[in-house]
């Protein structure tokens, strides 16, 4: 148990998230690249990372790659040699050499895509003599009128996609090329997939998000993903995942996507849903009614994105835009925040128990406060310096003594 003492100070025998739900589900981490290769990286010395890498090889069994296995940092320009796969072999190692399950994130999705993946010699529909973007530039909000840096802030390119574009068969063959890379190389070492990444709309009626993929392809573009993800390697848990599914209207639509897929034999093998909450919103009751309504579907779920905002300027928001980040986390902390968080997360973490039949995986967005995308939200059970929270205790405690789900 060094790394437990080195990691949190925490006494020896107490029980870590990992070993607390070993019989219920496996409890992960998305880490970044600092953790990867163990490296500082602007915010992160080399003994803060150092402190950060014994905090998830003592806490949890589980990890994603937050970041590096993107399509726009992975496989940045088009042909056989514009991969670059340094930073998800380093992943990839590290997982392997920790003796943990590993979870590829992700393979399709309208954002922090390479602009080339889309150009091509077709004009877009009801324009002409359109100009490209600029070369190297990435998709972030990937449909008409998008505002500019709608989807991602400085450093994942702000431009919308406006020039000529490939066909439905070149974009087709593009993502091909790509899952069949990707998958794989890492057949039999990543177990998990997200194949597709947030194609459901968040507003409107249509059930699908008017993204690039949808345009040029049609809606097929996610069938054709599994199918191909399948055919890279067909052992590996191919999933579905979106955020905001705690919302009634979002979540019907996720019912319809998945209901269509099974219909069609598509294979998809579990649902993800990202459940970046709030301490304002989150609840046995709505986390409890959302998983009954998704463990309906059939399929095994996966928590794949947990974080709760404590900022008083993210209370109304549970999406996983980038863009909207940075003001979802202004304004302070709400009143009594630990004490609300140690709330939210228990009740949260019963909701889990009591699905513990369909619950199969839970990975938070980051091991702890300083390695969030939320940071001054204070989203997670550790701090900044690694240290554990009161809600950590209410968390153990829920699955260490036995009682009831429900409250």
């Amino acid at each position: 148990m060094v790394f437990a003492i080195a990691a949190t100070g925490r006494s020896a025998d107490s029980p870590t998230l990992k070993d607390a739900y070993k019989d219920h589900f496996l409890v992960g981490t998305a880490i970044n690249r600092t953790i990867a290769t163990g490296a500082a990286f602007r915010w992160r010395t080399r003994e803060q990372v150092n402190r950060d890498i014994a905090l998830v090889r003592e806490q949890y069994n589980q990890i994603t790659a937050e970041n590096d296995m993107k399509w726009t940092l992975i496989h940045p320009r088009e042909g056989a040699d514009g991969y670059n796969f340094e930073l998800a072999d380093a992943f990839v190692n590290f997982g392997l050499s920790n003796n943990m399950y590993l979870v590829g994130h992700t393979l399709v999705w309208h954002a922090q895509t390479p602009f080339w993946v889309f150009e091509g010699t077709n004009v877009p529909p009801g324009e002409s003599n359109a100009l490209s973007a600029a070369p190297g530039a990435t998709s972030n909000q990937a449909e008409p009128n998008a505002p500019r840096g709608a989807r991602f802030s400085r450093g994942f390119g702000r431009s919308r996609f406006t020039g000529p574009r490939a066909s439905r068969e070149e974009l087709l063959e593009r993502m091909r090329d790509h899952i069949h890379t990707v998958v794989g190389r890492y057949k039999g070492r990543i177990k998990v997939w997200d194949v597709v990444n947030e194609a459901i709309a968040d507003q409107g009626t249509d059930v699908l998000r008017n993204s690039l993929w949808l345009q040029i392809i049609g809606p097929d573009f996610i069938a054709k993903a599994f199918q191909y993800a399948h055919e890279a390697d067909p052992d590996a848990i191919l999933r579905y995942n979106d955020y905001g599914l705690e919302n009634p209207t979002k979540r019907r639509k996720l019912v319809a996507l998945i209901k269509s897929l099974r219909e069609r034999r598509v294979p998809v093998m579990a649902i993800g849903t990202q459940a970046h909450l709030n301490v304002s919103g989150a609840s046995f009751e709505n986390m409890d009614e959302t998983l009954t309504e998704m463990a309906a579907l059939g399929l095994p779920i996966h928590v794949t994105e947990l974080d709760v905002n404590s900022a008083q300027a993210g209370q109304r928001h549970t999406g996983a835009d980038i863009a909207h980040n940075a003001a979802a986390t202004q304004g302070g902390l709400v009143d009594a925040a630990e004490r609300r968080l140690t709330e939210a997360y228990e009740d949260i973490f019963r909701a889990f128990l009591k699905h513990k039949a369909a619950v199969k995986m839970v990975t938070f967005w980051g091991p702890n406060d300083a390695n969030s995308w939320r940071r001054n939200g204070k989203p997670l059970l550790f701090d900044v310096d690694g240290q554990p929270k009161p809600a950590l205790d209410a968390v153990i405690r829920v699955a260490t003594e036995r009682k009831p789900a429900s409250r």
